[in-house]
């Protein structure tokens, strides 16, 4: 099922509301999230889960619209934060503290501060630096900090290298090999400023074949299970996020291969589990809607030069992602292949190359699907354009999360200093 479907006169609608009238009242170019399609993606990921009875975070790095996280809020999700400005974004959606996991490899003392302060349920360190720092400033707050290990299990998840975490090659967690990882436990467990919280692992993002998450979750087993019997509280087991998502159809994400392994794995292990999804609940259901400015035609490729650009979508750019890009209108036949490009000055803006095009010409809109998840989080105003605005169709009405802002909005943040 999608949230994206064709209605009775074949004009693309997201839950049953045309993109035309959306576009028409919000503008373009613009983000359109579908809330049935949000809830009903995490509601199947924690059916999947449901026999481990693990905590449900949802990773804000994916999408992190208030309007989004509240939502998500109300189906019961934690969040899984990377930063402060994160944290003051789950707590504003309604997220309680203690269902909120604050991951990264460099969080400063003010941002530990932060979350020692709002009462978070668990922070995972990653180096031990970064512990000696916790301890620190939990001490001079006089309180204790939940901190569970991130370890590093050296798996490869075989996605694309700037999205796989798990190899010792990475910034992330503490090997396993040489008992590392177990002394620093160890550490954690004896000291008295750090309740330790159990151990976590993510081995990286858009993974689609499930035998790189059995290595690392098997790995994790071995490691926990070997601190339990040297006599350590291992509480949880904090099992990352990752799962793939299909970017050809932006179908649903179908989660219960993965609940599977996870229930053959962790049912009987007597550890509470969390998990992180964020790109398999958002990304497929939403889109970039766009429209084209001109058609041109090179020696021996056509342009469609469209008003979103790589500061909106960045992913195909960064990524060489694929995104499917259909027009709002009713489908026409296919005139040639076409690159689907936006107006920065960049050879690199695109948002589709070599794709199967319809005649297309000025004022036409395209949806670029899959856009949900690290779309308009990673979007930017470069060449000071104004980064497009986020919409969500809730219940048959579209509510306006953030309006697209204003040049004068962009330029108001700066100043000019008095010269001689």
């Amino acid at each position: 099922m999608s949230a994206f479907y064709r209605d009775s006169n074949q004009h693309l609608t997201i839950d049953g509301v045309s993109l035309d009238d959306l576009i028409t009242e919000f503008g373009s170019p613009l983000y359109v999230y579908s809330g049935a399609g949000l809830q009903r993606a995490f509601s199947a990921f924690q059916a999947a889960v449901a026999p481990v009875s693990g905590k449900v975070h949802f990773a804000l790095k994916a999408n992190s619209a208030l309007g989004v996280i509240a939502l998500l809020a109300r189906r019961g999700a934690g969040a899984d934060i990377v930063s402060v400005g994160e944290l003051a974004r789950a707590l504003a959606a309604g997220i309680r503290p203690g269902d909120i996991v604050f991951s990264g490899v460099g969080k400063t003392a003010a941002d530990v501060r932060a979350a020692l302060t709002a009462g978070i349920g668990q922070i995972n360190a990653e180096s031990p630096a970064e512990i000696a720092k916790i301890s620190a400033v939990a001490a001079a707050m006089g309180v204790t900090a939940p901190v569970a290990l991130r370890v590093n299990v050296d798996v490869d998840a075989g996605t694309h290298a700037k999205i796989s975490t798990g190899q010792r090659s990475t910034k992330f967690g503490i090997s396993t090999d040489q008992r590392e990882a177990a002394n620093l436990y160890a550490a954690i467990h004896a000291d008295p400023h750090i309740r330790p919280a159990g151990l976590a692992v993510h081995i990286g993002s858009q993974i689609r074949d499930l035998a790189p998450f059995e290595r690392a979750y098997t790995a994790l087993l071995d490691i926990a299970n070997g601190l339990r019997r040297e006599g350590l509280e291992v509480p949880c087991l904090d099992l990352g996020g990752g799962v793939g998502v299909d970017y050809q159809d932006a179908s649903d994400t179908d989660f219960s291969a993965y609940g599977a392994l996870v229930t053959r794995l962790f049912k009987d292990s007597g550890f509470a589990l969390g998990f992180e999804p964020g790109r398999s609940i958002a990304a497929n259901n939403g889109a970039l809607l766009t429209e084209v400015i001109y058609v041109k035609q090179g020696d021996n490729k056509r342009f469609v030069i469209v008003d979103a650009a790589m500061n909106d979508l960045i992913r195909p750019t960064l990524y060489d992602a694929h995104h499917p890009i259909v027009t709002i209108a009713p489908p026409q036949a296919s005139t040639g292949r076409a690159d689907i490009v936006g107006p920065v000055c960049e050879t690199g803006d695109y948002l589709g190359l070599d794709r199967d095009m319809p005649a297309l010409t000025t004022g036409d809109r395209l949806a670029v699907l899959s856009a949900g998840a690290y779309g308009a989080v990673m979007s930017s105003a470069y060449n000071t354009r104004p980064p497009a605005g986020e919409v969500m169709v809730v219940d048959g009405r579209a509510h306006l999360l953030r309006a697209a802002r204003s040049i004068d909005s962009l330029l108001a943040d700066e100043t000019i200093p008095e010269f001689s």
